[in-house]
């Protein structure tokens, strides 16, 4: 078996730690039992680029239960946890190829390694999986079923493939679930932001202001966090309902141009490029701490940054210090990358289990039905994300009430009114 880690001598270390995430994973664990039964994934060969961590370890279990035959790399330079990759090599025999740290042309390099097992499954976070099979092995494409993909940069990289007609493969976009999106987004990113800024700075949090750019379902989570610690938040939006909704929750709504000379601590989470650019690094406060939530690193504009700096240099593990001309420094963390994965451990094992639930049975429907489905990106259906929470709710000990034959019959009439 081909694989690239870091050090396979970490296995059972990553074993033990994939042990304790999946105490909180009830839900996947189902789908594992019932994957093991049924075999519906037997001998289907899946690629997925995500984030090598725990959880994700755990998702690659399920589909060895289900009798696919996944290959893993990593989604992100800096989100690898290199235990966790050894465990799957090693552990769980799971061909793994990502190194916590890998530089660029390693990176492509760990994408290409996935892509020679011959995919019939893509499951992406972030669509570079997607994006280089389309770029350079078009010649995959004829034996490919079907895709999944589980972050919002993906689905916007995707719908705009469908859109001008150059995909050629259905996708399910598992990020639009509800049972992934609420909860994954704003509750997983919400906390696991924090807990990484923090991690890298040991900054207190309250009594700052905290500056949130993009206020969607990432963005309403760590502003809710940071409002909690007692940050003063300032949220930079773009869309005038989401401003709003920022408004009625309490938040100062401005633009990134007077944002910038108030901030302490910046975080970006919008999707798009530099949401923080060369302008707004001239004013900021001395000492400003800026880092990125968003799926790639290019929400800084870090080269502008670089060529305002006369100086730079590592402080700390994951900070590196900027000195500008006029002697103000500005702090970037993570090399502006998934700050919860790169100086944390990423979303809490209780939140990815239902977001790894939909990738599980995503995968499962498009075995069964991707050949059908038309060359676009497709949602969930309502009976999985229904299933999923059902579950959920289950696992945690929590029951809900039930509509009588009375309401059933009062809902599907319209005679009987005031």
């Amino acid at each position: 078996m081909e694989y690239d880690v870091k050090d396979i001598g970490l296995a059972n270390a990553g074993r033990l730690r994939m042990e304790w995430a999946d105490r909180s994973m009830p839900v996947l664990r189902q789908i594992r039992e019932r994957f093991e039964c049924e075999k519906p994934l037997r001998g289907i060969r899946v690629a997925a680029c995500l984030h090598v961590t725990t959880e994700t370890g755990n998702l690659m279990r399920t589909l060895v239960a289900g009798g696919a035959e996944p290959a893993v790399c990593a989604s992100n330079p800096l989100s690898t946890q290199d235990d966790v990759a050894a465990a799957l090599v090693k552990e769980f025999g799971v061909p793994t190829f990502a190194i916590k740290g890998e530089d660029n042309e390693t990176y492509y390099r760990h994408i290409t390694s996935t892509l020679a097992t011959k995919p019939q499954i893509t499951m992406d976070d972030g669509a570079d999986l997607v994006t280089e099979i389309f770029s350079h092995r078009q010649d995959l494409i004829p034996g490919i079923i079907g895709g999944t993909e589980e972050t919002t940069t993906g689905v916007i990289r995707l719908k705009s493939m469908a859109a001008n007609d150059v995909l050629k493969y259905p996708i399910i976009a598992v990020n639009d679930a509800m049972t992934k999106h609420m909860f994954d987004n704003r509750y997983g990113t919400g906390q696991s932001t924090v807990d990484g800024i923090v991690r890298a700075t040991n900054a207190l949090i309250a009594g700052s202001r905290f500056v949130v750019c993009g206020y969607g379902w990432c963005g309403r989570g760590v502003a809710m966090r940071a409002k909690g610690l007692g940050a003063h938040v300032v949220v930079v939006e773009i869309d005038a309902l989401k401003a709003i909704e920022a408004v009625m929750d309490g938040y100062e709504v401005m633009p990134i141009a007077e944002a910038a000379r108030l901030g302490d601590i910046f975080v970006t989470l919008t999707g798009n490029k530099n949401v923080i650019r060369k302008e707004h690094f001239r004013v900021m406060k001395d000492g400003a701490i800026i880092c990125n939530s968003g799926h790639f690193n290019v929400e800084l504009d870090l080269p502008g940054l670089e060529s305002l700096s006369k100086a730079r240099r590592q402080v700390r593990e994951f900070v590196e210090e900027f000195q500008m001309e006029d002697g103000r420094v500005l702090f970037v963390l993570g090399e502006g990358r998934l700050i919860n994965l790169a100086a944390a451990e990423g979303h809490p094992a209780s939140v990815m289990d239902m977001s790894f639930a939909n990738q599980a049975l995503s995968v499962e429907l498009l075995v069964k039905t991707g050949k059908t489905l038309p060359k676009k990106v497709h949602g969930v259906p309502a009976y999985i994300d229904q299933e999923i929470a059902r579950l959920k709710l289950a696992s945690m000990g929590v029951k809900i009430d039930t509509l009588t034959a009375e309401q059933v019959e009062y809902l599907k009439s319209w005679q009987e009114g005031t």
